[in-house]
């Protein structure tokens, strides 16, 4: 019984702990992402565009010998697209495609910090008033007097959807 307890009270203890995330800047505000699904953080650099894709894709990269797709955050979240600076990182994470992990970049204005946020500290998505769509939203991190916003990566960056998004626009050149 007193095993049991111990196992219990272990599992308590991790659903408490803090998660860790990365954050980065779009203009003036503050994103994070789980750190877990972050690979690498690499400086702007020589791209691809390639043509017939979404605004949002802003080309590729090779990393090692990969070909990774680019994804301008500020398109993608229906702005204008991204202005590059001295500060500009791509942001190298892991996405799922039917079922496989897949290599994408996030083009970002500048990383910040990787910080940590208690569970209880992470308030729902608001139904309004936020500039992202909602289910691109885990929730909203509070960290000191402020908020951060904590990016729901399967959402947000749906490689299935992109791919659709990708047709549909070679579908309306097409047209």
């Amino acid at each position: 019984m007193a095993n049991h307890q111990s196992v219990a009270a272990a599992s308590a203890a991790a659903a408490e702990a803090p998660a860790q995330y990365l954050t980065f800047a779009l203009g003036e505000e503050v994103f994070a992402m789980d750190i877990r699904t972050v690979r690498e953080i690499i400086q702007y650099g020589p791209m691809t565009a390639v043509p017939l894709m979404p605004d949002f894709v802003r080309g590729v990269i090779n990393l090692r010998g990969a070909v990774v797709p680019v994804i301008d955050l500020q398109s993608r979240f229906g702005r204008p697209r991204a202005t590059v600076d001295k500060k500009t990182c791509i942001v190298i994470f892991d996405a799922l495609r039917e079922g496989e992990r897949v290599e994408l970049g996030l083009l970002v204005d500048a990383v910040s910090e990787v910080i940590d946020i208690a569970r209880d500290q992470i308030e729902p998505p608001p139904n309004f008033g936020s500039a992202v769509r909602r289910d691109f939203i885990q929730g909203m991190g509070k960290v000191g007097n402020r908020f951060v916003i904590i990016l729901e990566p399967d959402k947000a960056f749906d490689v299935t959807e992109m791919a659709q998004l990708c047709e549909a626009s070679q579908d309306s050149v097409a047209a």
